[in-house]
């Protein structure tokens, strides 16, 4: 059987994690979070370094996870990329990858409401984990604008309360 792998789209507090926590590992799907992986190497976003730094910090990391998602894909093993994927660019590239190595994608996007995603920030924000990352409404406000909104590119719409 071809092996799954499913890209998350959408913004920081939307529900990506928490999906591939309580639905896809629990069915066998392997998770691979960028975030987490750069929180163990650098620490908190914002707090160990500067924020100007993720991108530079988060380059590598992507590329080990390419790689590992490729040797779960061929290994025949369901995947979950625990990534915003904000950018259609992006979502391409990952979209591209996976067929390339024998798997086949599902691409689930997490619309939820400015003013529900500043209320799941204002909590988060208070937690030091992973994928706490401390986020300002201008900074919301800043990841909307520079978020492509998925359409025609074969996504799946998973509503906000339905797991």
């Amino acid at each position: 059987m071809t092996p799954t792998v499913f890209l998350l789209v959408g913004l920081t507090g939307s529900g990506k994690t928490t999906y591939a926590t309580r639905v896809l590992e629990p069915a066998g799907a392997v998770r691979l979070s960028v975030d987490e992986r750069v929180h163990a190497r650098y620490g908190r976003y914002g707090v160990d370094y500067p924020e100007h730094r993720y991108f530079e910090l988060e380059a590598p990391v992507v590329a080990e996870v390419r790689e590992r998602l490729a040797e779960l894909v061929a290994a025949g093993t369901d995947v979950v990329l625990d990534h915003g994927l904000w950018l259609q660019r992006d979502r391409d590239q990952w979209k591209k990858l996976v067929s390339e190595v024998g798997g086949r994608w599902r691409l689930l996007y997490f619309p939820v409401p400015k003013g529900e995603l500043l209320r799941r920030l204002r909590e988060r924000n208070q937690r030091d984990d992973a994928n706490a990352l401390t986020v300002t409404a201008s900074a919301l406000d800043d990841f909307y604008e520079r978020f492509d909104v998925p359409e025609d590119e074969g996504e799946e719409t998973v509503e906000s309360g339905s797991f």
